[in-house]
């Protein structure tokens, strides 16, 4: 650790960043704030590569775009140390540790799901995962819903998306358009604090400090953007029109490729917001998995490192594995295959998003102005998360159907959850873990 002093750090070498990078891959769990926090402590406190008012600056940026804000701020930091390759080294080592645990639980999920073992694990997590939806939109509500007229556009997207069935795209333009819509005859009631404020916090100073100049590759210049654009649209473009030779149009790769490219671009506020988004398009347009297998797969986003939206990787990895695109011998070749491509495609616009607007706002070093329509997106999603609580909690409490008796054993593991995770302000990992724990000794009683 650096003494807190007058003194600038030294440089860091690209392996001393890389190592880092990676290590923090392992033990990025929390969700995008304990990450964030992570980071924070590690960077700007411990090491001081970067000043606080740059570390900020930086996420307020990825706060506004679509995609995993931690992982943005990673790519964005290693970016404007070490260019374009210290960008992209940070945000892989950020995804990779959390793609390969990721995979390898889905193959042991999918062979030995059935386990009594296994099940009753499962049978445990997912009330629990009922329960942290419903957590994740009272914690974004309570932030973002400042006032009557938020209220309302959340209760209006619970509505359309419950009632309705209106498609999550639908609701995230038409949030946004309120939102901007709002900024300007209604600036009150759409402004926002910000919720990433100045700690008061001094660490000395930092290698990228609050005067350090702007190094020339993170500098804007129209050509720089133009060739940052061409580039990801080639990669984007020469990676699909593979899948495309491979298996034609409406092959699953391609098909999946173009659905997590439309998902990655609609991730505002964070994994749960686009969580909806990617159950109507996998659990019910395209029956890749099941809508419980859906919230297994989160319950292993949960408690593995990296974003929640590494949730995905699972998705792809089911998916592939129930269309057996490469045949019934190499089911774990088609899977793996898929995964993949999903994580590829969803990733891909964060990188880009980064090289691209990262000059744009080292050039301004102040506030950015474009939080009214992601201040309407945000109600919106509120409303949206809450039906996916009720979605699941449905499929969980009356697996058989209305018509049937609810499952008293995980209502109660669900109350049990939401309490610890309300009133107790447990942790989301050992909830999940307490909760896995009563399913597996309930269903050897049982058993």
């Amino acid at each position: 650790m650096h003494e807190i002093n007058g003194t600038t750090p030294g440089p860091v070498s690209k392996r001393a960043a890389f190592w880092y990078w990676l290590k923090l891959g392992f033990i990025s769990f929390g969700g995008p704030a304990g990450q964030i926090a992570v980071m924070h402590q590690d960077l700007v406190e411990k090491q001081r590569w970067i000043s606080e008012r740059r570390f900020l600056h930086a996420l307020n940026y990825c706060m506004l775009l679509p995609g995993p804000e931690a992982q943005q701020l990673a790519v964005y930091i290693g970016w404007l140390m070490h260019r374009t390759w210290g960008g992209i080294i940070a945000g892989s080592l950020f995804v990779l540790p959390s793609f390969f645990i990721l995979a390898a639980l889905s193959w042991i999920y999918l062979v030995f799901g059935s386990v009594p073992a296994v099940a009753g694990i499962l049978y445990g997590i997912k009330p629990a995962v009922t329960a942290i939806v419903l957590f994740a939109a009272w914690r974004i509500g309570s932030r973002a819903l400042k006032n009557a007229v938020l209220w309302a556009m959340a209760l209006t997207a619970f509505i359309a998306i419950f009632a309705f069935n209106t498609p999550f795209p639908y609701i995230v333009l038409t949030a946004g358009l309120l939102g901007a819509l709002g900024g300007h005859l209604a600036p009150g009631k759409f402004a926002t604090g910000g919720g990433h404020g100045k700690t008061g916090k001094t660490t000395g100073k930092a290698l990228i400090d609050d005067d350090t100049p702007t190094p020339e590759h993170a500098r804007f210049t129209w050509p720089r953007l133009l060739r940052v654009a061409l580039t990801g649209l080639a990669l984007w473009a020469g990676m699909m029109s593979l899948l495309i030779g491979l298996q034609g149009w409406s092959g699953p790769l391609p098909t999946m490729g173009w659905f997590f490219t439309k998902a990655a671009l609609l991730t505002f506020g964070g994994a749960y917001a686009v969580l909806p988004y990617v159950y109507q398009g996998a659990v019910e347009h395209f029956h890749w998995l099941t809508s419980l297998q859906m919230i297994d797969g989160l319950a292993l986003g949960e408690t593995t490192p990296g974003p929640l939206i590494m949730v995905v990787t699972f998705v792809g990895f089911v998916g592939g594995w129930a269309q057996a695109m490469f045949g019934p011998e190499a089911l774990f070749t088609s899977a793996l295959a898929a995964a993949a491509v999903v994580t590829f495609f969803t990733f891909l616009p964060s990188f880009l998003f980064i090289f691209a607007g990262g000059p744009l706002v080292e050039s301004t070093h102040g506030n950015l102005k474009f939080t009214a329509p992601l201040t309407g997106i945000t109600a919106a999603v509120v409303g949206v998360i809450l039906n996916l609580a009720v979605f699941f909690g449905y499929h969980v409490l009356w697996p058989a159907g209305l018509s049937r008796h609810p499952d008293w054993f995980s209502a109660l593991v669900g109350l049990a959850a939401a309490v610890a995770l309300f009133r107790y302000k447990v942790g989301v990992i050992p909830v999940i873990l307490g909760c896995g724990a009563a399913g597996l000794a309930y269903r050897l009683v049982l058993g």
